[in-house]
């Protein structure tokens, strides 16, 4: 059950990452929700792995938020990175 509840937090989060990180992203609004999914996963894991969250315990939502704006800053940069390169 809290895989499905971090799902449907990463899928708010990735929106909300995006209201924080306003701009063009390569992959349009689907790759941001799935950077929003990937974040919430992230930060369960570091949130389990620190002591944060019990077991069962799913991420919260400032947390998922945190962990979808440094991936989707991630994405851009390496992304970015590859479209100059490629002219």
């Amino acid at each position: 059950m809290h895989i499905l509840w971090t799902l449907l937090i990463g899928l708010i989060v990735g929106a909300l990452a995006k209201f924080v990180m306003p701009g063009k992203d390569p992959g349009g609004a689907i790759v941001t929700v799935l950077l929003g999914v990937a974040g919430s996963f992230i930060a369960g894991m570091l949130g389990h792995a620190l002591g944060w969250y019990e077991v069962g315990d799913g991420p919260g939502i400032i947390a998922s938020v945190i962990g979808a704006v440094i991936l989707l800053a991630i994405y851009r940069a390496v992304i970015g990175r590859r479209a100059r390169t490629a002219w």
